[in-house]
């Protein structure tokens, strides 16, 4: 790929919370899939949120960088507090997401894939919903953390959808689709495989 190819793709926007708003929406029902507007608007700002490095990476002054899920998870286990926990197993279901979404590609040959990351945040958002049912918070965002839990997988796909929007299906890595599809059964991995002229055998992938 040319400076120039790169330079072609990149679209300049007004305002961030309506790009992603306007992406998201459109890779919903590109997908066809059902997704509570309060769920799309909870993805949308944290999107938005994370599109601030300092959001997405701590520093504690001798750490800097993403914390491993698994040590986000002891935090968790560990915490104090019930507010505490909650806010723990937030950011967990928070930046899983985000990773899977927007950074599969970097976790190719790493110790854990993707499909550690959704297993991962979408039991961090289930554990959440059970937490806050019943308290004040809890009725507004209970419902929300359900669904982010049981459609963790889709929504992973929508964002790979709204990361890959300026690439052309012949684009695709078909090795890392493949892999992909294998590890999380995403219907969308499937679909570019099949854009591609690879027809996945049913029974090979996981099913989240």
């Amino acid at each position: 790929m040319t400076c120039t190819d790169i330079h072609d793709r990149v679209v300049p926007v007004a305002n961030l919370r309506d790009f992603f708003r306007e992406s998201i929406g459109a890779a919903i029902d590109n997908q066809g899939m059902q997704v509570d507007p309060h769920t799309s608007h909870y993805v949308v700002n944290l999107l938005t949120i994370f599109a601030r490095s300092e959001e997405i990476y701590e520093d504690d002054g001798e750490f800097y960088g993403v914390r491993p899920l698994a040590l986000m998870m002891a935090d968790a286990a560990d915490a104090a507090t019930a507010e505490q926990r909650s806010i723990t197993l937030q950011r967990l279901g928070d930046v899983a997401l985000f990773t899977a979404g927007f950074f599969a590609d970097g976790l190719q040959n790493k110790s854990v894939d993707i499909d550690y990351y959704i297993n991962i945040g979408g039991t961090a958002y289930g554990s959440l919903s059970d937490e806050i049912r019943g308290t004040t918070r809890g009725r507004a965002l209970v419902d929300v953390y359900c669904e982010l839990a049981h459609k963790f997988q889709l929504l992973v796909d929508v964002l790979h959808e709204v990361r890959d929007g300026a690439v052309s299906p012949t684009d695709v890595d078909v090795l890392r689709t493949y892999e992909i599809w294998c590890k999380t059964g995403s219907n969308r991995a499937a679909a570019l495989l099949k854009q591609n002229g690879v027809f996945p055998l049913n029974g090979q992938a996981k099913k989240h």
